[in-house]
């Protein structure tokens, strides 16, 4: 009975994954995730900042009526929710059409040489 722990190496070692971490098929599953979520996530960090700013430097602007009680800076206020909706939503198509694929072929390829 064998007691030593299984590891990567048993199954074609450490050098799998650098061969894979370095392949033009690696470099384009992490363009797909980057392309997406860094401009995004910069986009939405400006939006809510510029929110943060206005709701403390713009009082005034902020206290507009837009309908009734509600003013703008409550409009601000649920438009940062659903901003976050649509961005989880769209990324979770990206990742759908773009990434899962090609992360699903590396995983695959992966496992078929083990």
């Amino acid at each position: 009975m064998d007691s030593a722990p299984h590891t990567a190496e048993g199954q074609g070692g450490p050098d799998r994954f650098t061969d894979v971490q370095s392949s033009e098929e690696f470099a384009e599953l992490r363009r797909a995730q980057r392309s997406f979520a860094f401009p995004l996530t910069v986009a939405f960090i400006a939006w809510y900042l510029l929110y943060v700013l206005l709701s403390n430097y713009a009082g005034g602007f902020m206290d507009i009526k837009v309908a009734g009680n509600i003013n703008i800076a409550f409009v601000f206020g649920l438009a940062q929710f659903l901003t976050t909706f649509l961005i989880a939503w769209w990324y979770s198509r990206h990742a759908a059409r773009r990434i899962d694929p090609k992360a699903e072929a590396i995983k695959e390829r992966l496992e078929g040489d083990a």
